[in-house]
């Protein structure tokens, strides 16, 4: 595991942010399903967003990409992979295909990931899609991965699943079952956790051409709709963002975020809400597409329901450093379903720093500390920890922390960017 020398930094200046992981999971695999040629700009390119162009290459589609752009040969009658498809740690490239290996015309899909993701649960989309006429099951019959699928077909009809757990299997559904013989009724059961995300995929679906009924966030229906080949723009990730703007406001005199695209809904827009109520101060300019943060000498506390933003969970953590009172995040009980149990993880590390934090079934409560320590945190190989507690760790006077090599997941350049406006940073020897 690849370490980093973390000391006291000053973060001013100018970054642009990176384009949405979510968006370019969502658009690569619309678009591998619309009939014709699409064009994806601005894409990001990432371990995760290459595992969703690998497994959409695994089941017929013409990809090419280069840097930022892809162009993509959708086609709706997928072919059975030559190989097993490795999601390898993204939880949604196995979610989405899973439906996707359906629509296959004829043979068995089988998909997997590494360690991380063969403990993620399935269960809940592979129950949805047998009611769908989908035979889908788990090799180890325990609701995770490997995964088989057999194509045939989506045949269609009314499914239900709990909205507790992930939004992404929902989001699996609605973008395969435009394609099901039969119209597709979604119904969810009882609260919906990370909706965002889910408006995110009907976003997209729209821009392709497809609609879908509902009724709130509770029932959607596909009928008589499709996708068409297109030129989609992924727009800026709000999710790396909200990470630069937490040093910013924690180490900063001022830090300008630019290249932002505030056309398309994002749940971790959130942030600039909690950025307010925490009394940072923050200028978001949704013309220019750019906000800029400044430095504080102290945050307010408060409490935070992050439901449907678990991946501000880490943000807000590293935000508590300097609160002057306490942060009690609630309604991420789902959190401990990512990468890593990110409460669990959080409650393990960052009291190495000073601060005290009690563990909740749905959350946290963190209580800072009057001066931080220099510590040794472990990311447990999560890509979103590594990034909050390497920010974190920006507070104290020398720290190591341990992870690097997770950041190609989402945000390849992070290191650079934070080295870019100030972070004092180095990678360490590798240990023997």
């Amino acid at each position: 595991m690849v370490r980093i020398l973390v000391t006291n930094s000053r973060i001013n200046g100018t970054l642009r942010c990176p384009p949405s992981k979510s968006y370019s999971h969502r658009a690569i695999v619309v678009a591998s399903l619309a009939d014709g040629e699409s064009t994806i700009g601005n894409l990001l390119t990432s371990r995760d967003t290459l595992a969703t162009i690998t497994a959409c290459r695994a089941l017929g589609v013409d990809i090419q990409q280069n840097n930022h752009i892809a162009n993509i040969r959708g086609r709706n009658s997928l072919l059975v992979p030559e190989n097993v498809i490795d999601a390898e740690n993204s939880g949604t490239t196995i979610r989405f295909t899973a439906a996707m290996s359906a629509l296959v015309k004829c043979g068995v899909t089988v998909l997997t990931g590494d360690e991380s993701l063969r403990k993620r649960p399935m269960q809940p989309l592979l129950d949805a899609l047998r009611q769908l006429g989908v035979n889908a099951y788990s090799t180890k019959m325990d609701g995770t991965a490997p995964i088989v699928v057999n194509g045939g077909g989506i045949r269609g009809g009314t499914t239900s699943l709990n909205g507790g757990m992930s939004s992404q299997f929902i989001s699996s559904l609605l973008i395969s079952g435009v394609y099901a013989d039969s119209p597709v009724i979604v119904r969810v059961v009882g609260r919906q956790v990370s909706q965002p995300y889910i408006e995110a995929t009907l976003a997209t679906m729209r821009v392709f051409g497809a609609t879908v009924d509902r009724e709130g966030a509770k029932v959607y229906q596909l009928k008589e709709t499709t996708y068409s080949p297109c030129t989609f723009k992924v727009p800026s990730d709000l999710s790396s963002a909200a990470l630069i703007l937490a040093a910013g406001l924690l180490l900063g005199d001022e830090l300008r975020l630019i290249g932002l695209d505030f056309s398309l809904p994002q749940a971790d827009s959130a942030i600039f809400d909690i950025v307010r109520k925490m009394d940072g101060r923050i200028g978001v300019n949704k013309q220019k597409g750019e906000v800029r943060v400044y430095g504080t000498e102290w945050l307010s506390g408060g409490e935070f329901d992050l439901s449907d933003t678990p991946d501000l969970l880490p943000v807000v953590s590293a935000l508590a450093m300097k609160a002057r009172s306490p942060v009690k995040i609630t309604g991420i009980g789902h959190a401990r379903l990512k990468e890593t149990d990110r409460i669990a993880k959080i409650a393990s590390q960052l009291p190495k720093l000073g601060v005290t934090i009690k563990e909740q079934k749905e959350g946290l409560v963190i209580i800072p500390a009057k001066k931080l320590k220099n510590a040794s945190l472990d990311a447990f190989n999560d890509h979103r920890l590594f990034m909050a507690f390497t920010i974190a760790s920006m507070l104290t006077r020398k720290s190591i922390v341990a992870g690097l090599e997770s950041v190609d997941v989402s945000y390849p350049m992070f290191l650079q960017d934070l080295i870019k406006v100030g972070g004092r940073i180095k990678v360490m020897p590798r240990r023997e």
